[in-house]
């Protein structure tokens, strides 16, 4: 059929119903005329030919410019036609939805066809299979409802019956044809065996590739930046004992045959843009069963533009045995190898002018990267770059020592330049192996070995060094807080005691009367920054109760809105079944108000601020692994914030009292300083973690309160009720205060300081108390032993020169088991009573007081 012409009828035929209509008319017209006059009829007739006459005259010229044309061949555009007919595909145009108007010379070779009465439509020409019929029918389906479709089928035998091939592949097109008022669809077949052949031969050729790198006799592997393995050889994982099946699909990691911190460095390995890095590593894999498997990897990554790292090339070399285990050189080789790349010691070779020429993994794990080796002089990295810069004249001095051979060069402390805040220890020493017995290439490379570099990592010992050096230096400057507290509230208790004084002579209409309270005002301001710095010496008077954090918090809740505003969202997270803890409230709530202003301050645009609170079990607080956290029940108090964070520098200094990042008269620098004394004066702990532009995480952790069954003690109960009276708040006791202060009775009043003595003696005498001094414990033995009459109550200081407080009571108990003591300090209630017998009776009132809280003090205490 190769030479078979194309068949066409697209044409559309004559129409006989118009060419009859035309001869009706004009015999019509004839018979018309008939009837009429011949004088009139001559002139209808001359009329009629006159008319016929110019259409065809008009018909000649528009034949002639071709307006117009007979139909036939010469109609045609013989050049597309033409295209269309010697076309390759075969093609075939349908009218009506089965009636064949042209197919072209492929067509009719594909189909067996030279004739419209035996030509057949795709539909009937590719009949076979299921999956043949369902192609076509979606075709066929496609040109009825007017769309484009395309469709591959595979057909065994080939239309035609052609004895070369048994099989063949054809695409089947079809797609509508614009024509008007006529619709016609256009269908093409190409066969595409070869195409078909082609590809399977390229994926015969590449299984036999890929069965060739599965069966290699070395193991190759590909890894992701993720560390996740995307393609394994069967020989490397037969080696590793892991199922292909495994691999590729997410199911094995790098961290899986290689230990965590190599596998950490090979994946964060940098490189510059476009460059294609290979490293060379010795090292053991670790087996599915955990055990070791020798081998020298060459691993191999390839850098975008963009400077990111691709899928590594990582081909993988066998050392456990083979040819090498009759060669004693270089058995002893591998067994070096392996211990030198498996050793926890970082181990590296420097050249003359202090470059890599070779190093183990522990090298890249402390300093975190893969170091430039083998790759030429030029190439290799000087081992200065991985030291922190203000210890490289260092390190270049110690270099230079060993370089000239010297021995005894001492160890240098270095820091590490790989972010991480990583320090270490370094040794240098001279290279002094015989090139002896090595071959060409390594002999090469061993005389370029000059200094050998030993390097131990000392990060955690410097950080548990710095924690020690931190606790004791917040111990000393607890001891020297506490120290001008104390010495301070001396001060202040005299101001504000000679103040009440003048305010006690003075009226509201006089006019110094203001400027006293001025004075006042602002020693109670001054005393609330010493209470302050007692909170952070851990020497502040504590109440604790049994509180349930829950309900303290959300006590809060209204304060903490208003104090953080409206651009910060405060989240409040209770945990189920908190259990309850023992705490001063007031104190605990002074805690959180300082975490959430902190907060508040540290998002100057809005955000978040969660307060979250957990029960935490043993087991809990022994996984956080927190210093200083034993393992035991606390109730968490977390408090969250999505602030500018705070840099490592800071955080070191942020519980150090006047430590301030803020401006100028915006914070005291107190505040940190204040909520770690409080908790760790209530026996929790407190955790922060913080990174800059991520927030900060403070943690509080408080001792789970166990009730105890039985009722308290009965001796509790007046160091309870005395309590109240002797706190620093406006109310001095909890029952209604007497209206008349005055009495009677003597009272002996023991302080080192004399503006204090002297101004709390003429409050108590004004009262119509007796009142006997004394500036020492000594000095008040002297005097209660030269009186007769008894005194109804000591009014003691603690810590006094000579004698303290405390002391003077064991001495007084001798004498006279049943008088009344109240001690004055600055110092916390706790700061001496473990020095007094269990069981002691006493009241106490912090400094500084009013002298109104010392009338009443010592009112309730006489009365009681």
């Amino acid at each position: 059929m190769s030479d078979a012409v194309s068949l066409d009828r697209s044409e559309r035929p004559g129409r006989v119903s118009l060419l009859l209509l035309l001869a009706g008319l004009l015999v019509g017209a004839a018979v018309g005329l008939s009837f009429v006059a011949n004088e009139q009829a001559q002139p209808l007739i001359l009329g009629l030919l006159a008319v016929l006459a110019m259409a065809g005259v008009f018909s000649l010229f528009a034949l002639a410019i071709g307006a117009l044309q007979f139909t036939g061949q010469g109609t045609r555009n013989d050049v597309t036609k033409a295209v269309v007919d010697a076309a390759p595909e075969g093609m075939i145009a349908v009218e009506d939805g089965n009636r064949p108007i042209y197919a072209n010379a492929a067509y009719l070779a594909l189909a067996g066809s030279d004739s419209f009465a035996n030509l057949r439509p795709v539909e009937r020409v590719f009949v076979g299979s299921p999956d043949v019929s369902e192609a076509v029918y979606r075709l066929a389906q496609a040109a009825r409802e007017g769309r484009s479709l395309s469709e591959e089928i595979r057909m065994a035998p080939p239309p035609g019956g052609s004895a070369e091939r048994d099989v063949a592949w054809y695409r089947i097109g079809v797609r509508p044809l614009p024509l008007p008022r006529r619709p016609v669809a256009l269908w093409s077949v190409s066969d595409i065996s070869h195409e078909r052949e082609r590809q399977e031969n390229v994926f015969q050729e590449l299984q036999h590739a890929i069965d060739y790198l599965d069966h290699a006799p070395a193991g190759f592997l590909s890894v992701d930046p993720r560390g996740a393995v995307v393609y394994m050889n069967a020989t490397l994982a037969s080696w590793l004992g892991h199922d292909l099946a495994q691999v590729g699909s997410g199911g094995l990691r790098l961290s899986e045959i290689l230990p965590a911190a190599v596998g950490e460095v090979l994946v964060a390995g940098d490189g510059r843009p476009g460059e294609v890095r290979t490293d060379v590593f010795d090292l053991d894999l670790r087996r599915r069963n955990g055990h070791p498997l020798p081998a020298r990897i060459y691993h191999r990554v390839a850098y975008g533009q963009d400077g990111r790292p691709g899928a590594s090339r990582t081909l993988v070399l066998n050392r456990s045995g083979g040819e090498e285990a009759d060669d004693p050189q270089r058995a002893a080789e591998v067994r070096f190898t392996r211990f030198f790349n498996t050793s926890p010691i970082a181990v590296a070779t420097l050249d003359a002018e202090g470059r890599l020429v070779r190093a183990n993994a522990s090298f890249a794990r402390l300093f975190g990267t893969l170091p430039r080796t083998g790759e030429g002089r030029e190439a290799a990295a000087p081992v200065r770059d991985f030291v922190a810069e203000r210890d490289r004249p260092n390190l270049d001095a110690a270099f230079a020592l060993a370089a000239e051979g010297r021995g005894d060069v001492a160890p240098i402390e270095i820091g590490v330049a790989a972010p991480g805040n990583r320090s270490a220890r370094i040794w240098l020493s001279p290279e002094a192996l015989s090139e002896s017995g090595l071959a060409e290439g390594e002999a090469r490379e061993a005389a370029r070995e000059t200094v050998i570099l030993y390097a131990l990592d000392t990060t955690a010992q410097h950080q548990l060094q710095q924690q020690i050096n931190q606790a004791q230096k917040m111990e000393m400057v607890g001891q020297l807080a506490g120290g001008i507290a104390h010495d301070f509230n001396n001060v202040l208790q005299a101001i504000i005691g000679y103040s009440d004084l003048l305010l006690a002579s003075h009226r509201p209409v006089d006019p110094a009367f203001q400027d006293i309270m001025q004075i006042k005002q602002n020693a109670n301001r001054a005393a609330s920054l010493v209470r302050q710095l007692l909170a952070f010496s851990r020497r502040q008077t504590l109440r604790p109760e049994v509180i349930h954090l829950g309900e303290a918090l959300s006590d809060l809740t209204l304060l903490l809105k208003r104090l953080l505003g409206e651009r910060v969202e405060l989240d409040l997270k209770h945990g189920r079944d908190l259990w309850p803890v023992k705490a001063d409230v007031n104190q605990f709530e002074q805690v959180i108000v300082n975490l959430a202003v902190n907060a508040r301050d540290a998002m100057p645009n809005g955000g978040r601020l969660l307060i979250r609170t957990a029960n935490v079990t043993a087991e809990a607080a022994e996984r956080l692994q927190l210093t200083g956290l034993p393992a035991a029940e606390y109730v968490l108090v977390e408090v969250t914030d999505t602030g500018t964070g705070m840099t490592p520098d800071v955080m070191e200094k942020i519980f150090e009292p006047f430590f301030t990042t803020k401006e100028v008269n915006k914070g005291t620098g107190l505040g940190l300083s204040t909520v770690f004394g409080i908790v760790k004066q209530s026996g929790g702990y407190i955790d922060v973690k913080s990174a800059v532009g991520e927030g900060t995480v403070f943690g509080i952790y408080l001792p789970r309160h166990i009730p105890v069954p039985e009722a308290e003690p009965a001796p509790a109960e007046p160091a309870e009720a005395a309590a109240p009276a002797a706190g620093a708040a406006p109310e001095p006791a909890r029952k209604a205060p007497a209206a008349d202060l005055t009495g009677r009775g003597t009272i002996l009043l023991v302080e080192d300081e004399d503006p204090v003595r002297a101004v709390n003696a003429r409050a108590l005498a004004a009262r119509g108390y007796t009142v006997l001094e004394a500036a020492s414990g000594v000095e008040a033995l002297a005097i209660m032993g030269e009186r007769d009459t008894a005194v109804d109550l000591v009014v003691s200081d603690v810590v006094m020169p000579e004698m303290d407080g405390p002391t003077l009571l064991r001495e007084l108990r001798k004498r006279y088991p049943d008088l009344k003591v109240i001690f004055v300090s600055g110092y916390a209630e706790d700061a001496f009573q473990k020095n007094l017998p269990e069981g002691e009776e006493f009241n106490f009132l912090p400094k500084p007081f009013s002298l109104k809280q010392l009338v009443e003090t010592v009112k309730t205490t006489i009365a009681g």
